[in-house]
């Protein structure tokens, strides 16, 4: 397996989580524990503007950190390799709920009351299902994306949408390379 260093520590990598518009996402471990590696990429991205990646995900990380979000906490940044190491949260996404057609409704109460304090905050996150894990039925946001609250994107009017079975789902499922039910190409999901 191939080692990924973070400030000169070396972590063996598991498997590929996710590409996304941003990054690539790894499980790792230092042999003890399982850890989340983000790896920027600079890759085009035609309908997503970005600035400085890694100091958007530190900015990022303590706007949401301060709104109080649920989410896994950023362990290590090595600026100069563009790599955040983040707390690892074990369990399903939304995304697999969704597949599955067992998405609770407290997943999506959670979702809700999570709104309020962003909402609250000026701030939207990437509701996307993909973005969100479920370990002993609490909610987790596990990106950092954030960007200032406009109504078009909020849960209720965008995110909400992927979030069940609907034809807008499954269309975004039908344009996916999909392994073993997991988002491999985020690239492709267009808002």
């Amino acid at each position: 397996m191939k080692e990924i260093y973070v400030n000169e520590k070396a972590y063996e990598t598991i498997k590929l989580l996710g590409h996304g518009k941003g990054g690539y996402s790894y499980l790792v471990t230092d042999g003890t524990k399982k850890y989340v590696l983000k790896q920027i990429h600079h890759e085009p991205c035609d309908y997503y503007q970005f600035g400085n990646k890694i100091e958007s995900e530190i900015k990022d990380y303590g706007r949401l950190h301060e709104i109080g979000v649920p989410m896994p906490e950023m362990l290590e940044v090595d600026i100069e390799h563009e790599r955040i190491l983040k707390e690892y949260i074990e369990g399903d996404t939304i995304f697999d709920y969704v597949l599955r057609d067992e998405v609770k409704p407290e997943y999506v109460e959670q979702m809700k009351k999570m709104c309020v304090d962003l909402y609250a905050s000026k701030t939207n996150i990437d509701y996307f299902p993909t973005n969100f894990v479920v370990q002993e039925d609490k909610l987790y946001y596990i990106d950092y994306e954030c960007n200032d609250y406009t109504e078009e994107w909020n849960f209720e009017n965008w995110g909400v949408k992927y979030w069940s079975g609907t034809k807008e789902f499954w269309e975004k499922v039908s344009s996916i390379p999909m392994t073993s039910g997991r988002m491999t190409d985020c690239e492709r999901i267009k808002k």
